[in-house]
């Protein structure tokens, strides 16, 4: 498999971690992408979008608030 791409889309409001997920999973048919958000709404809308592109989203809540979200395919 390779390498792990991170997207740290923390602090940002929507729609910029929807565009900055699209832009990290542009061009890729396979691979792992973790995209990092701090609220509900852009956990939401991330998955939702890579759902619908075809990509699993395993959620991961961490300890000091926020979400990781891991983009399998």
């Amino acid at each position: 498999m390779s390498d792990v791409i991170t997207v740290n889309a923390s602090g940002l409001s929507c729609p910029q971690p929807v565009m900055l997920t699209k832009k990290a999973l542009s061009g890729l048919n396979s691979g792992r992408v973790e995209v990092l958000v701090d609220t509900a709404t852009s956990r939401n809308n991330v998955s939702r979008f890579a759902e619908n592109k075809g990509w699993k989203v395993e959620v991961n809540e961490l300890e000091g608030g926020g979400y990781k979200l891991v983009l399998l395919k």
